[in-house]
């Protein structure tokens, strides 16, 4: 069974125990854009979305 992967709009947390939003999937799936949930910061990116834990998801997306 394969897990679902967080996807635009998602809360989460990263293989550094940071909590993120999703803000963006880039090129063709690969690359997962993420940003701090409050209070702005630089972007961030992972190549393995599998490391990220989802806290909380939005109601829209793939398969939803």
């Amino acid at each position: 069974m394969t897990a679902e992967r967080a996807w635009v709009g998602d809360l989460v947390r990263d293989a550094r125990g940071r909590r993120a939003i999703v803000t963006d999937v880039r090129a063709g799936g690969t690359v997962w854009v993420l940003r701090p949930p409050t209070g702005g910061g630089p972007c961030w990116e992972t190549a393995d979305p599998d490391t990220l834990e989802i806290l909380d998801r939005r109601s829209f997306g793939p398969g939803r």
